[in-house]
Parts: structure tokens; sequence; C-alpha cells
């Protein structure tokens, strides 16, 4: 559903951008385009091709909400942090030490942690230039 939902949408967003690079420029949005043409109405007439660019643009509108829709049932419960924790790929290696987990974090896997340097209390002294 998702699919053709998409499709659609894509297929409506190239062809709204086709419509509205067919029309003429009006002028006077950014101070720059076409002049008036000799006629010094403040509106147009409605033309064929901004009907079209209405029909395109409302039907977008309406593609970019339903996807959104369909995006949150399917997401619905389901956060970001608990598919990362879902993944079987992010299990810890063998060779990487396991944290012990905190208490209630018992149905969580284990978070794997870095190796840590011996710990040395001899004195800080730089290395032989040898």
């Amino acid at each position: 559903m998702a699919t053709v939902v998409l499709t659609v949408h894509l297929l409506l967003a190239l062809g709204l951008i086709v419509v509205v690079l067919l029309q003429r420029s009006e002028g006077g949005g950014l101070g720059i385009g076409g002049g008036g043409g000799g006629t010094m109405s403040s509106r147009s007439g409605t033309t064929a091709l901004s009907k079209v660019t209405w029909a395109l643009g409302i039907a977008f509108v309406a593609t970019s909400l339903t996807l959104t829709i369909i995006a949150a049932r399917e997401t619905a419960g389901v956060s970001v942090l608990d598919r990362v924790r879902l993944d079987p790929g992010m299990a810890p290696s063998p060779e990487m030490p396991v944290a012990p987990p905190a208490p209630g974090d018992e149905l969580l896997p284990p978070i794997p942690t870095a190796p840590q340097p011996p710990v040395d209390d001899g004195p800080l002294t730089p290395p032989p230039l040898d």
C-alpha cells in the first residue's frame, strides 16, 4: 500500500514541477520576471494550466498526509532504540567484555564495554628514547 502511494506521490511531484515550469512568469513576486503585458489588472484570468497546478498541488498534499498516516501506523509503539536493541547483528563479539546489567535491565541485551588498560600505580615517567 505504501509503495503504491509513494509511487503516485513521486509522479505527482514530477507533474507539479513540469506544470509549474510550463507556466508563464507573472512577475512581481520577487521583483523579477515578466511584466503585466500591457494590462493593469491586479488579477489575471484562471487558465487551464493554473487549474491543473491547483489539482496537482492538492493531490500532492493528500498523498503526503496519507504517507504520514501509513508510516505512523507501521511504527506505532516501536521506538528506534527498540529496533536497534532487537537487531541480531548488534550482538557483542566474544572477545569484548560485557558490563553487568543494571537493575531492571534484565530484558535488554548486554552492552559491550571497551577493554580498560591495566592500572599501574607506579610513577609517571616518559618512555625511554632508545
